[in-house]
């Protein structure tokens, strides 16, 4: 009975505020890409032309966008071939690590590219995948079924169960929201960011360094962890739709567009430009990326995740 309670609530926090899932991205509602904070590799100084994308995902050092094609396109620092995406134009979720890329297929299958020391780059097999995740030197992912796969260093030994609905992970440690709008978590807790608060409210989550955040059905934000750059206080109000969580800042997208940001502001990835027309935003490891409707007047402003996407008013 829980878990019906659950998919309804779910259902009708999609209805009200026009929410889709990273894995399967409003290809109808394109917008065109922003960027602040650090640029030593030319991670928001180098972004792309264009209004066509959906999707966006923020590295260390890197960043990845998904075109309304389905195609991916990436920029930044290199140094590892993350940023060489395969050629194709059948991609559906897109996910940025510290040194690699990871990105979901039409089909199901998962294909990830840059630096593999630890193994992150050796994705599993089947296509009966519905969305993924990259963090430090790991991959994770959620099959249709519910159940997770991990692959790479640092968050080895999920939980078992099938009744998953999204999974987070950046550092050490990592978030499996469940069916039943509760959290499951694993992997290091030297900072407190395991401590869950409980409840059954839990509609989408984050999981940055050392730190955790969650967005409740009533729409405010929650977070836990280290109190470096005060990332357990998030900002106050019932009004966010979406999040997303860096290594040492997260982003809360407002029901009226505009962009919450807190934590960590050593370059500027926290000086959110003014403007109430967001529609999805990626905290990297210094750096932010988000997306607006109309082509950039802003200038040169200057590793989920799980983020919602709102449909334009």
């Amino acid at each position: 009975m829980q878990r019906k309670k659950w998919m309804s609530l779910s259902l009708s926090l999609i209805a009200a505020f026009g929410l889709i899932s990273l894995a399967t991205p409003i290809l109808a509602s394109a917008d065109t890409i922003v960027g602040w904070g650090r640029d030593s590799w030319g991670q928001v100084g180098d972004i792309p032309a264009g209004d066509d994308y959906v999707a966006l995902a923020a590295g260390s050092g890197h960043s990845l966008a998904l075109k309304q094609d389905g195609s991916v396109v990436a920029w930044g620092f290199n140094g590892f071939g993350q940023t060489d995406v395969p050629a194709g134009n059948d991609y559906t979720a897109i996910a940025a690590g510290w040194r690699h890329s990871v990105a979901l297929k039409q089909d199901g299958s998962i294909v990830a590219w840059g630096g593999n020391s630890y193994g992150q780059c050796d994705v599993p097999a089947g296509n009966d995948f519905v969305a993924v995740n990259a963090g430090r030197y790991h991959g994770m992912a959620l099959r249709v079924d519910g159940s997770i796969v991990t692959w790479g260093s640092d968050l080895a030994d999920p939980p078992t169960g099938n009744d998953y609905l999204a999974v987070a992970g950046y550092w050490a440690h990592g978030l499996a929201l469940k069916e039943d709008g509760s959290i499951d978590g694993w992997g290091l807790n030297d900072n407190g960011q395991l401590d869950i608060p409980p409840g059954y409210d839990n509609a989408v989550i984050g999981a940055g360094h050392n730190y955790s955040v969650a967005l409740k059905f009533d729409g405010s934000l929650v977070a836990w962890g280290t109190s470096s750059y005060d990332l357990n206080q998030a900002p106050e109000g019932n009004d966010f739709v979406g999040l997303n969580a860096g290594r040492d800042h997260a982003l809360g997208l407002r029901l009226d567009g505009s962009l919450a940001a807190w934590g960590s502001n050593s370059y500027g990835q926290c000086d959110v430009p003014a403007g109430n027309d967001y529609t999805a935003a990626a905290a990297g490891g210094w750096h932010t990326l988000a997306l607006v409707p109309e082509p950039a007047t802003l200038g040169l402003l200057g590793l989920g995740a799980t983020m919602l996407l709102r449909r334009k008013r």
